[in-house]
């Protein structure tokens, strides 16, 4: 499994080795011969595939670099220039001559010969590409492409002015973690001017949004964009009504402990109200822990950390390092969030974050590097049909790095005490997460099923459902124009919709794996590894299988995984 070379870039064999995606020009002669070729054989269809899948990774890892530079200076107009030149002028041309290859395949009458899971699966997403392919909606990706990235340029722009002090959003949201109230008070208040500062340009491109992609749906034969996107997704394993069960069950087993979460703290910090800028500060008002100093000590320390977990996990951030694969420093301009990004050619990732030194940065990396480790097991795949993984099996792989290396980071705090704090901090926050997952799942529900909505019952739904799944200890009042706007904080629902519920099922999933693996150390991280050294090649259900835990989102199955964390927090 781990006979894999992390330096070897993939082969090119059907493409030029010089080739460079310069205009749409350059890639045409490339389509036409897939489109042209003669498939006379289940042999001649297999070649054909690897040829199509090769030209894929080219056009994705160059997609790929655009979006990543862009991201990480979106103040630079050459490289918004380069990013949105090519998804103007070369995406709009790939979807039409896409579609004509998937076509291509589905009338192959040597289909057929296409026997494992991995194949079927292709065929069935190829299906779901055919189903939802519109002509007329080719545009409308473009534009809406265009207005999604508006959302970290707008974002990404904002800085707080503390103490006459510049600096970014997530620089500011560390005095928080300040035991000084009156400081958290004046820095939550600042933070808010700024997001509030630009709500009506969010919501201007909101509404854009939402009527961009309702057009999409209608145009390809769906009654809403939510429909539209479970098939474009490829959501085979589970439905709407899956979802809701999920939330359901958040509310009656994850809530309640959420309640009590937030009572002790009150309680601890003798507060007559508890205000949103008492929930990340220390209850016994010790500093905030710093896991950390620079951008630099944070991946060393990560791959010591990865090092103790397994030494392939640690080689492959130390090699991302090499190769200039890391930009996790939060500064002016970059954008918001982070991200690791596949990248299919060269095979190796590069992780995008915006670390100033605290645990949810810490835990950011680890995350990210779950990811990587997850396309670095899968570079040497097949197809890149293979490697394009679904959602609640890259969360499972970054969330349970998350716990499983949480057993090594004394490499962050060489203080006992701060280490069960560190630990204790982010058990509370995946317990806090589940509800705030299912909170915006189900707006992001109601508002694709009602998309003529005005901004005044969308705001009201918002609330709704906010204190649907919210703690009943929190003190909003006199703060409800920064309660009814918390969503706009929220990426997923501008650049990436219908992307947020799998972080809850992925998080089930990541409890479990972390269970095994406290049992079992050696055959916890065996499995985990064998399930993501799967990629795409079978369903969720038995990747998840092959990691020795469940998919499933029942009552008494999240119920009993509850049990173990609270079991956890109390030998903390």
């Amino acid at each position: 499994m781990l006979n894999i070379d992390i330096y070897s870039k993939l082969q090119r064999n059907f493409v030029s080795h010089n080739f460079k995606i310069e205009n749409w020009e350059t890639l045409v002669p490339y389509f036409n011969q897939l489109l042209d070729r003669n498939l006379d054989s289940p042999e001649a269809l297999h070649q054909w595939m690897l040829d199509k899948s090769e030209l894929e990774s080219i056009i994705e890892e160059e997609s790929g670099w655009r979006y990543i530079l862009m991201s990480c200076d979106t103040a630079n107009e050459e490289k918004q220039k380069d990013y949105n030149f090519f998804i103007t002028e070369i995406e709009p041309h790939i979807q039409p001559i896409s579609n004509k290859l998937d076509k291509k395949l589905l009338n192959c009458s040597y289909k057929n010969s296409l026997s494992s899971t991995a194949e079927k699966m292709i065929v069935k997403t190829v299906e779901n590409a055919e189903k939802i392919f519109r002509e007329e909606n080719i545009p409308i990706f473009t534009e809406m492409q265009q207005a999604q990235v508006k959302y970290g340029a707008t974002v990404g722009g904002l800085m707080a002015n503390i103490d006459g002090e510049e600096m970014t959003l997530p620089k500011a949201s560390n005095f928080m973690f300040n035991p000084n109230r009156k400081v958290r008070e004046n820095a939550y208040f600042e933070i808010q001017k700024q997001r509030l500062s630009v709500k009506n340009t969010l919501d201007d491109l909101f509404d854009n949004l939402i009527k961009m992609r309702h057009k999409i749906a209608i145009n390809a034969g769906f009654d809403n964009y939510r429909d539209y996107m479970f098939v474009a997704m490829n959501r085979f394993d589970y439905t709407p009504k899956d979802c809701f069960k999920f939330h359901e069950a958040i509310e009656s087993q994850v809530l309640p402990i959420v309640n009590k979460i937030t009572e002790n703290r009150k309680k601890a910090l003798d507060v007559a109200s508890l205000k949103p800028w008492d929930l990340s500060v220390d209850t016994q008002n010790r500093p905030a822990l710093k896991a950390f100093d620079t951008g630099n000590d944070l991946i060393k320390k990560t791959i010591q950390n990865f090092n103790q977990l397994h030494p392939f996990i640690g080689k492959c951030v130390a090699e991302m390092q090499n190769m200039g694969h890391l930009d996790v420093e939060s500064r002016k301009g970059k954008a918001p969030g982070g991200y690791n990004y596949p990248l299919y050619e060269t095979g190796v990732p590069f992780i995008f974050m915006n670390a100033t030194g605290n645990v949810r940065d810490l835990v950011t990396m680890v995350h990210e590097g779950g990811h990587a480790l997850h396309s670095i097991l899968t570079k040497d795949l097949a197809l890149v049909n293979y490697k394009n993984l679904t959602s609640e099996v890259a969360e499972l792989a970054s969330m349970s790095m998350e716990l499983m290396s949480m057993e090594y980071w004394d490499v962050f705090f060489d203080n006992k005490e701060d280490l069960k704090r560190a630990k204790k901090e982010h058990l509370e926050s995946i317990i806090d997460t589940l509800p705030w997952v299912a909170t915006i799942d189900a707006f992001q529900h109601w508002i694709y099923e009602n998309p003529t909505h005005t901004r005044e019952e969308r705001t009201k739904k918002w609330n709704e459902i906010h204190s649907r799944f919210s703690s009943t200890h929190i003190d909003w009042s006199d703060l409800q124009i920064n309660k009814s706007n918390i969503w706009q904080k929220q990426l997923h629902l501008f650049e990436v919709p219908f992307y947020y519920i799998e972080y809850g099922m992925a998080q089930l999933g990541a409890i479990a794996v972390w269970k095994n693996f406290k049992e079992n150390k050696q055959n916890g991280l065996e499995s985990y590894m064998q399930a993501l050294s799967l990629g795409y090649t079978e369903s969720i259900g038995k990747i998840y299988e092959t990691a020795q835990v469940k998919f499933d989102f029942s009552k008494e199955y999240i119920h009993s995984l509850m049990a173990f964390v609270q079991s956890e927090l109390d030998n903390l």
